[in-house]
């Protein structure tokens, strides 16, 4: 049996047990054990990881481990760009592709409302969450860590905060989404795209307030759901600001 000293950076420590926290340690692994297994055994999921050095030198979730190692492990960076260093994980193929878990309802409706796609339903399991995620190529948002550990997931985001608006901001800084913003272009019922749509084409299924007053109008290509800029989007704006306010400053 070998040992490494090991040491996490910043909130990779919440992950911990209390007695590694904050500090080097040395812990017994399996002579030939791959850096990314003992990251995990130590209760932090992969997904969580950003950089990786092995007695200072940038090294990968695939290297192994013959004893002795200093590692020191460090968590996504919100202001430094690190993957020209050495990546962990390919690129996405898509900017902002989601996946939320059941518990999530509130933060996949916010950042539709932002434009961005995330699928959501309140009786997602694990299994089904693992699965598209991998088939889709998206980032799966959860608080459960051992769904992060799930070997099928290669990108995720742990979510600390238990607030929305801190949610919101931890996505948003995290993936740099701010650029990317696109309002109100997507269903928040279904996560559809929406498309501008002929107002008579659609009138039989607005009220008739509605139809006098407004002229423009636009559809969901999932669920058809229309929409139109009623009265409540002056809030929606409101809301959206307020997000992208957090979405750079942090809440």
């Amino acid at each position: 049996m070998a040992s490494a000293h090991f040491r996490f950076y910043a909130e990779l420590n919440n992950f911990l047990a209390p007695s590694h926290r904050q500090r080097t340690f040395i812990h017994p692994c399996s002579r030939d054990a791959t850096v990314k297994h003992m990251i995990e055994a130590l209760g932090v999921p992969h997904t969580e990881v950003e950089l990786i050095c092995i007695d200072g030198e940038p090294a990968d979730f695939a290297y192994r481990l013959q004893g002795g190692e200093r590692v020191s492990v460090y968590p996504a960076f919100s202001t430094i760009d690190i993957t020209p260093t050495l990546r962990l994980r390919p690129e996405p193929g898509t900017q902002g592709r989601f996946i939320a878990d059941a518990h999530l309802g509130q933060l996949a409706k916010s950042l539709r409302m932002l434009g961005f796609d995330v699928l959501y339903r309140n009786d997602y399991s694990d299994a089904e969450v693992a699965r598209i995620a991998a088939v889709e190529d998206r980032i799966v948002l959860t608080r459960d860590r051992d769904l992060l550990i799930r070997k099928e997931i290669v990108r995720g985001c742990y979510l600390h905060a238990l607030d929305n608006e801190a949610q919101i901001a931890e996505v948003m800084l995290r993936f740099r989404l701010a650029p990317h913003v696109r309002e109100f272009s997507r269903c928040l019922t279904c996560n559809g795209e929406l498309h501008a749509v002929d107002k008579q084409a659609v009138a039989h299924r607005v009220p008739q307030h509605s139809r006098q007053f407004y002229e423009h109008f636009f559809q969901c290509a999932g669920c058809e759901q229309v929409y139109w800029e009623g009265s409540h989007v002056a809030r929606m704006r409101l809301r959206i600001a307020q997000m992208l306010r957090f979405a750079v400053k942090g809440p």
